[in-house]
């Protein structure tokens, strides 16, 4: 195995998807928060839930310990921090259009004021919320009153 430098792990990482948005990488959604490297070649990677008790921190965690171990990284640990809180203000913009494009309406950056939430499909301001929960916990329902489509809205936390 060729010497793992920093960069290579995080080039490894950054294939890591999310499981629900598999469009979007754990650092592009600011779920990955550091990694480091160890002198003995040992890994941390410490990550960020979106939610407390999200159900995809499980599959996220193994597909981390996958990606590296395949690369020959023998020691990897990954832990989950909580502190500071996730937000989606982590998110890169890259991330939003790509959430966008994958028709799930992305947050705006968190502020005081009711954000304008566009269409996905049609990019119209005339949408509306269905439910407060979607079809997971950081995703609210959502409908446009111009095209009819329902679609999903990332919730800005």
């Amino acid at each position: 195995m060729a010497e793992m430098t920093l960069e290579r792990i995080r080039e490894l990482l950054d294939a890591v998807v999310d499981p629900e948005i598999p469009v979007l990488t754990i650092a592009g959604l600011g779920i990955l928060r550091n990694v480091a490297l160890s002198d003995d070649g040992s890994v941390l990677v410490t990550i960020t839930p979106t939610y407390s008790g999200c159900p995809a921190m499980g599959v996220i965690v193994e597909d981390i310990k996958a990606a590296l171990g395949n690369a020959g990284v023998e020691r990897v640990e990954v832990e989950t921090v909580f502190t500071p809180a996730w937000t989606t203000d982590w998110m890169t913009d890259d991330a939003r259009e790509q959430m966008a494009n994958f028709g799930i309406a992305p947050p705006d950056a968190v502020t005081s004021t009711a954000p304008t939430i566009l269409c996905p499909q049609c990019a119209s301001e005339e949408t509306k919320t269905i439910s407060e929960f979607g079809s997971t916990a950081c995703k609210a329902l959502m409908v446009c009153s111009s095209c009819l489509e329902p679609f999903d809205y990332f919730k800005a936390i």
